[in-house]
């Protein structure tokens, strides 16, 4: 990390690192925090569970001791997590310098744009959607239902966004897009905080996944998966991991080692391109801050 380059950053801000996986933040995020101080803060949402510490590449205790650092892999498997639980949780760590990195767009958006208060649709109507969906004219009956604002928002060709629109309708009498209009304002403005978007080339990005897998492999990825085999349900939130159904295939006999850790590495950079389109999409606004690929080191 050349030291010069964060003079660029100002320390009397928060600062927002948000950049695909593999990319570096976490090392840029160390770096400013013992240079200008600050608190470490997780923005990903597979960082925060406990039971992955090697799979999803959090930070070492060797790094966790060179300055402080919050919110990861605090959640146990036996809980559910929402980016409402994420905020309440940033929120609890104000007024102090935060120094917030992650890859979780969602997480990264809704801190500086708000989050819509959505109530929970009870699980009988997410019934009634999923059987609704099965039928061959359920996607088309879904969508005949939803109020026309909210039908003009969605991407009507993606039947989760319409299945999730119909059921917040269903549930509740009013429209996805209603609902989304009382958005409050962001728990860190434009103003509180500078904001970094790691830029990066796409072939040294997807040569830089796979070294550090491999890397996660030798320091004990599948050793995690192992442990966490007997409890192992794809459904759950913390079996999201990156890489992890494919080292769980393996530890039941369904492929090799070999296998399964290139389907991993594939995984990943698949991973990364859906976070180069959200932010895209979404973070058009934040700072580009393209990565050296001569002086980063994989972490």
């Amino acid at each position: 990390m050349d030291s010069n380059s964060l003079h660029q950053i100002d320390p009397s801000r928060h600062l927002l690192i948000a950049g695909p996986t593999a990319s570096g933040k976490s090392a840029l995020a160390l770096a400013v925090a013992r240079q200008q101080g600050g608190l470490i803060v997780n923005a990903d949402a597979l960082q925060i569970w406990s039971c992955w510490r090697v799979l999803t590449a959090r930070p070492s205790p060797e790094d966790e001791a060179k300055a402080p650092h919050a919110l990861y892999g605090h959640v146990t498997p036996d809980r559910s997590y929402s980016v409402g639980d994420w905020l309440k949780d940033v929120q609890n760590l104000l007024p102090q310098r935060l120094i917030i990195v992650g890859g979780t767009g969602l997480y990264l958006t809704a801190l500086t744009q708000g989050l819509a208060y959505v109530p929970p649709v009870p699980p009988e109507i997410r019934a009634e959607g999923d059987a609704l969906l099965r039928q061959q004219d359920g996607l088309a009956r879904m969508i005949d239902g939803l109020d026309p604002l909210t039908a003009s928002r969605i991407d009507l060709l993606n039947p989760a966004r319409v299945q999730r629109a119909w059921e917040v309708l269903r549930a509740t009498g009013r429209g996805l897009a209603e609902w989304q209009a009382d958005t409050p304002p962001p728990l860190i403005g434009t103003k509180e905080s500078q904001r970094l978007l790691i830029t990066t080339d796409r072939d040294w990005l997807a040569d830089r996944i796979a070294i550090r897998f491999r890397q996660m492999m030798s320091q004990g990825a599948l050793d995690e998966a192992r442990a966490m085999r007997p409890q192992w349900d794809p459904t759950r939130q913390w079996a999201r991991a990156i890489g992890a159904p494919e080292l769980i295939a393996h530890l039941r006999g369904q492929t090799d080692l070999d296998s399964a850790t290139e389907r991993a590495i594939i995984a990943t950079r698949q991973y990364a391109k859906s976070q180069r389109i959200w932010f895209r999409g979404r973070m058009k606004d934040w700072q580009q801050w393209p990565v050296d690929a001569k002086t980063t080191q994989v972490r």
